[in-house]
Parts: structure tokens; C-alpha cells; sequence
């Protein structure tokens, strides 16, 4: 199973926790955050990621489906 996941480069703050969280899946690359491929595997850690965004840039989609950051 795996996720689509998004960073709106025109909210992101570039704070780096998504980076911090998960190096692997998120790269901090000056001023903004970009994700490192489109498309991930499902992961708890990458909800959290999304969660953790002070800009709440980050967009986790699953099948079309918006499933973070969660309420």
C-alpha cells in the first residue's frame, strides 16, 4: 500500500520537521520543504510529519483520499 504525498511550497514554512521526522521521505531544500518521491509507503511517521507542520503544507492522500494532516 502506499501514500501520495504533497508539499504546497507556497505555504511552507521551511520549519524542517517534516525533514527531522522523516529524512528518508522529506527534504529541506532551503526555504521549503519538498517531498523526495510522490508517492510513499504507508507510514504512521509520515501522518505525523503532516500533523507536526506548523504551515499544515503538507498533504498525505490515500487513493484519492485525504487522510492527513488528521483533525
Amino acid at each position: 500500500m502506499s501514500w501520495q504525498v504533497e508539499v504546497d511550497k507556497d505555504t511552507c514554512i521551511g520549519s524542517g520537521m517534516c525533514a527531522a521526522l522523516m529524512p528518508e521521505v522529506f527534504i529541506l531544500d532551503g526555504a521549503v520543504a519538498h517531498p523526495a518521491t510522490p508517492e510513499v509507503e504507508a507510514d504512521e511517521t509520515v501522518l505525523d510529519a503532516a500533523d507536526s507542520c506548523p504551515a499544515m503544507a503538507i498533504t498525505v492522500t490515500d487513493g484519492g483520499r485525504e487522510i492527513g494532516p488528521r483533525p
